[in-house]
């Protein structure tokens, strides 16, 4: 093994101070009251009143057992295995400030304490997920110049069989139920200083539509200032319990429901798995005031249609949803039906994880507004320690009601692409982060701003030189009560150059509507140019692990069908 470590490719100047930029706000300074990650968890695990209260409940129902694995650890407990987890990265393992290390892990106790562990140190965290394959686990453990991987004791074989291929790759450590081991090597080395705010912590590779995935560099400042942006939009403190069922691979789950709670002195309820028939029971027996969905997860819960008269929801203040698009639809029918708010949001990695929400504070009737009356569901106001605005292609910015490129700018927002600056140059413009999602904006009757996301820039369907959303056509299909996914898609066309196609999979249980029958369903609801021509129907629901829809990926795999259609000149019957 060798001792050598390689630095990481260093920015240019101009890219340094593109990105810079982009970190940087108006409004008044914030300063953290600590100066690193290990200063700021110390605080907490032995803060005054907090060490007997518990933080991370863990529940898992996939040993087959009648009722699920439940362990509960208090503050105080949860600080002494982080420590022990600690002492073994750094004595037994050689970490150091400054090293990374991936994780092949999903939801589980054990995956919280190696994050934790690794902050304290100054150690950055690249999560990989589990189900990801073998290729591009391959090439993120090589991209990261991750030293050591922490892998479920399933994935052991598959891992060590890359070891030849990474030769920056010094261990592989296995995780199973009872924790991780490691060889009984005696002290390597001790590691220098617990470090500061600006190390590196996480290392977040976004899904690449085209090409490599890109890492996305997030410092323990970034996750501590997103956390407190969160905690007091929403007013949460430490009588308030937050309920995570996303991955925790992904920033949602480990900012929003780990982090989070542990910042403002909460609780963390984190299952293995989400599960819609025992969703509404957990919320209830762990007193659970808010759980962090994607709007995949609120099709879920209509569908079960369950029965919350058995349950005590009276400390349950509703969902945080985000992450993927959220149909104005699905909006109405789970607030209507359950009877609690949605507290709509928007952000991506590069920006940590939320940026902006509606205000929990308006009337019902203008909360209501905000998620029905226009096209899409407002997304809301920036969150504090963000700025946000709509660009046109040249950084100006746009009129009201006018579409343009979702910006940020702030705190939250990350250090940069690791080792890629084509990326960064693209992204870090006019001292702004360019999110690649077009939006507009609405000002309500106080002047404020209410942003909206209409799609994805690259997923925008290019009618004839017309730009259309398809977020609008997935919203109508999914109007009908036969319908249980839809997605529009382009597709090749001679006379437009983009036609419009949508895939379809039928809601089980009901006769499946006919090709015919949808296009009709269409014509009263969107103007011919916008209505899908070509109706194609499956059964699988393309979403990533996050929720998010792979319209790009579903577009190259209707291609070939879609192609007999490419001289096919689509007229309107009125």
């Amino acid at each position: 093994m060798s001792g050598r470590r390689r630095k990481r490719m260093c920015p240019s100047n101009d890219e340094r101070d593109r990105i810079l930029q982009a970190r940087e706000m108006g409004g008044p300074p914030f300063h953290l009251p600590w100066r690193s990650f290990a200063e700021f968890f110390d605080e907490r695990v032995h803060g005054a009143h907090r060490a007997d209260k518990p933080f991370l409940t863990y529940y898992d129902e996939s040993h087959g057992a009648t009722e699920p694995v439940r362990r509960v650890y208090s503050y105080a407990r949860f600080g002494e295995l982080v420590e022990r987890a600690a002492t073994v990265m750094r004595e037994r393992l050689g970490l150091r400030r400054g090293d990374r290390v991936a994780t092949v892990l999903f939801n589980h106790d054990q995956t919280v304490l190696v994050y934790f562990a690794a902050w304290t140190l100054g150690v950055a965290v690249v999560p990989i997920n589990i189900e990801e394959s073998t290729e591009k686990k391959r090439y993120i453990l090589e991209h990261s110049e991750a030293s050591v991987v922490f892998c479920w004791q399933d994935s052991l074989d598959e891992i060590r069989s890359l070891l030849g291929e990474l030769p920056r790759l010094r261990e592989v450590v296995a995780v199973n139920d009872e924790g991780f081991s490691t060889p009984d090597a005696g002290t390597r080395r001790h590691g220098d200083a617990a470090g500061n705010l600006d190390d590196e912590a996480l290392i977040v590779y976004t899904s690449g539509t085209t090409g490599p995935p890109k890492g996305v560099v997030l410092t323990a400042r970034n996750l501590l200032v997103d956390a407190d942006g969160i905690a007091d939009w929403h007013g949460f403190g430490p009588d308030d319990r937050l309920m995570c069922v996303l991955p925790i691979h992904h920033v949602n789950g480990t900012v929003v429901t780990l982090v989070t709670p542990f910042y403002f002195g909460g609780g963390a309820v984190l299952n293995r798995k989400f599960k819609s028939a025992v969703f509404w029971r957990r919320i209830h027996d762990e007193g659970v005031t808010c759980v962090s969905v994607v709007p995949t997860l609120l099709e879920f819960l209509l569908d079960s249609d369950e029965d919350l008269k058995p349950y005590r929801l009276d400390r349950f203040r509703g969902v945080i949803c985000g992450a993927g698009p959220l149909l104005k639809e699905t909006a109405a029918r789970f607030e209507d039906r359950f009877r609690f708010p949605i507290r709509h949001g928007y952000g991506l990695s590069e920006t940590t994880c939320y940026s902006c929400f509606l205000p929990n504070d308006l009337p019902a009737d203008q909360h209501r507004r905000w998620l029905t009356d226009y096209d899409f569901p407002s997304i809301g106001l920036p969150i504090r320690h963000n700025e946000m605005a709509i660009l046109d292609s040249h950084g100006r910015e746009v009129q009201e009601f006018v579409h343009g490129e979702i910006c940020i700018r702030g705190r939250t927002v990350c250090t940069g692409y690791f080792k890629r600056p084509d990326a960064n140059e693209a992204a870090f413009q006019w001292g702004w982060f360019r999110s690649g999602d077009e939006g507009f904006y609405v000002r309500d009757e106080k002047g404020r701003p209410f942003l909206f996301i209409s799609g994805r820039i690259k997923e925008l369907i290019i009618r004839g030189g017309v730009n259309i959303s398809p977020l609008e056509i997935d919203d109508v299909l999914k109007g009908h009560p036969g319908v249980q996914f839809a997605m529009a898609v382009p597709f090749e066309n001679r006379y437009y150059g983009e036609e419009i196609a949508a895939y379809v999979v039928p809601r089980e249980g009901m006769d499946p509507p006919t090709e015919a029958a949808l296009l009709e369903f269409c014509r009263s609801r969107l103007p011919f140019s916008k209505r899908p021509k070509v109706i194609l129907f499956g059964q699988d629901v393309p979403y990533t692990t996050t929720g998010k829809p792979k319209r790009l990926e579903l577009k190259t795999r209707l291609a070939g069908t879609l192609a007999a259609y490419r001289e096919t000149q689509f007229k309107d019957s009125g």
